[in-house]
């Protein structure tokens, strides 16, 4: 009897690493919708990027004034 070949498993294509989620899609798209517009399929994962650029940014204003603590006006 011949051997069985293990079956390779298909990659994916190559994708930037997704930063963790910090924004509910549902919830930004249900506001979009409440205006009596749609919204694209890539708007959650581009504000999402947007939100995650503004935090680091709002961490590096706090460590540069040597806070251990994130406030409103970091932002």
């Amino acid at each position: 009897m011949a051997a069985r070949r293990k079956k390779k498993a298909k990659r994916r294509p190559a994708r930037k690493a997704a930063a963790a989620n910090v924004v509910v899609g549902s919830k930004v798209k249900e506001a979009i919708k409440a205006n009596g517009i749609r919204c694209s399929g890539d708007l959650v994962d581009a504000l999402n990027d947007h939100v995650h650029g503004v935090l680091k940014a709002a961490v590096g204003r706090a460590k540069a004034n040597k806070r251990g603590t994130v406030r409103p006006q970091d932002l």
